[in-house]
Order: structure tokens, then sequence, then C-alpha cells
């Protein structure tokens, strides 16, 4: 395993599991959201994003962990071993929820720029995302891993 990437839903634990296993591993670690998010909540353009991915997917080894559903198909052409943490709706928005709460008022370092959390309508449709998430991007996340039988699934 020399480069991995983690999915699955928002509060799953991907950020969680990435660090261990970097520090594990000695591996570069590599958050989607650093790539995505800019100040204040402001997405980067797609060009730069994309061109940052690029750029972490070219070293020779690493974990990338994130849910950018556009780009998987490409992360999981570069990738040797893809961690999918399916949990249940009501784990991952108890997992959202609680990280909500530990963060609130500060941007945690796994995000780019600097992304204050915040109790806002903002936070709230995420968590409503957060809800929507396996009902939506289960079957797509299955057909796209299906789709790369090189890959070592976990």
């Amino acid at each position: 395993m020399e480069r991995i990437i983690i999915i699955g839903g928002n509060g799953s634990g991907k950020t969680t599991l990435a660090r261990a296993m970097a520090q594990r591993l000695g591996l570069p670690l590599t958050h989607l959201d650093q790539l995505y998010w800019q100040g204040d909540w402001q997405p980067a353009p797609a060009a730069q994003f994309d061109r940052l991915l690029a750029e972490a997917m070219a070293r020779p080894a690493w974990i990338i962990d994130g849910n950018i559903k556009r780009t998987l198909p490409l992360r999981l052409q570069r990738c040797d071993t893809a961690i999918w943490l399916d949990f249940p709706t009501w784990r991952c928005l108890l997992g959202a929820l609680r990280r909500l709460l530990r963060t609130l008022g500060r941007s945690r370092p796994d995000m780019g720029g600097c992304c204050v959390e915040r109790l806002d309508r903002r936070s709230l449709a995420f968590l409503g995302s957060v809800c929507r998430f396996r009902r939506r991007n289960r079957a797509d996340f299955a057909r796209m891993l299906a789709a790369a039988p090189q890959v070592h699934l976990i």
C-alpha cells in the first residue's frame, strides 16, 4: 500500500483514519478539503483544485482522503488501495455533529484557508447533506469501485 484513498460519508472518520495511517505508514497525507476550500468556505476554482490534486497524486506514495465524486475515477486510476468507510447515515451524522461541536468557532486543520465552524444555515445544510449522502452516492461509489479491479478495496 503506497497510494491510498479513503472515501466515505461526511462524518465517517476519513480524516481521523487518514491521519493515523499517515503517521503509522510514514506516507504524505492530502485532505481534499485542504485543496478545495479557500477562506470563508469559498471553493477553489475547478482548474486550481484539479492542478493541486494532480500534484499530490504525482508523488510516488500518498494517502488522500475525501469525497469529491467527480475526482474519484481519477484517484482510482492512480491508487493501489481504496478504503471505503461505508457506514450507516446515523453514524455519519453523529460523527459530523460531534466534529462540528468540537471545532465550533475554529477552522479545522484539515481544511484549506480559514473556514470557521459555526452553527448557521451553512452548517445546517451540511448536516442535511450528511443525511442524504449515502442515498445519493453509495451506488455511484460502488459502481466506480467495481470498475477499478486493480484497486485493493478495504
